[in-house]
């Protein structure tokens, strides 16, 4: 059994305060966002030293993720990273400026448009990704391999059910 840390202390204080919610769901829930956090941190630092907000890596990441010609219309950016309309749209224009993405009017349709990575823009992304995986991989390092692969496929079936559950309920 690992040594207590301060998810411990929090489900404590909660068992002294309000004894029906200190359980395993609220321990599972801020186990979790504190792994998500360092992995955000982590991130962050990283794109901090390319001048890169999270929503512009997120953009350039995705564009390049799906290949030649590294292009897709807007709303699937929106989709893609779960922004706003017209946070997505923001970013583009940021990313534009700067020369990383072109918006192209779409032949099929005078209504729609594309975003695709410039060489530039390919270049950015391809440097943005092998930054923060890098530093994701700093903290993962620390985890016995074996350990890490063993919480990498329990998190696949977790993610499995809490993601079948939402889509029931949805």
């Amino acid at each position: 059994m690992a040594e207590p840390d301060h998810v411990d202390e929090i489900i404590a204080a909660w068992h002294t305060q309000l004894p029906d919610v200190a359980g395993l769901p609220l321990e599972l829930a801020k186990r979790s966002a504190l792994l998500t956090s360092a992995f955000d941190i982590a991130a962050a630092g990283a794109l901090e030293k390319l001048g890169l907000t999270p929503a512009e890596y997120g953009v350039l990441a995705v564009l390049r993720r799906v290949g030649p010609p590294y292009r897709l219309r807007p709303t699937e950016l929106t989709h893609a990273l779960l922004l706003s309309s017209g946070g997505t749209s923001n970013v583009i224009k940021r990313l534009a400026g700067a020369g990383q993405v072109v918006r192209e009017a779409a032949e099929d349709d005078g209504r729609s448009s594309w975003v695709r990575l410039t060489p530039a823009g390919v270049e950015a992304a391809e440097t943005a990704v092998r930054e923060v995986t890098a530093a994701h991989g700093r903290l993962v390092e620390r985890i016995p391999p074996a350990q890490a692969q063993l919480l990498n496929e329990l998190l696949r079936s977790v993610l499995a059910s809490v993601e079948e559950g939402v889509l029931v309920r949805g």
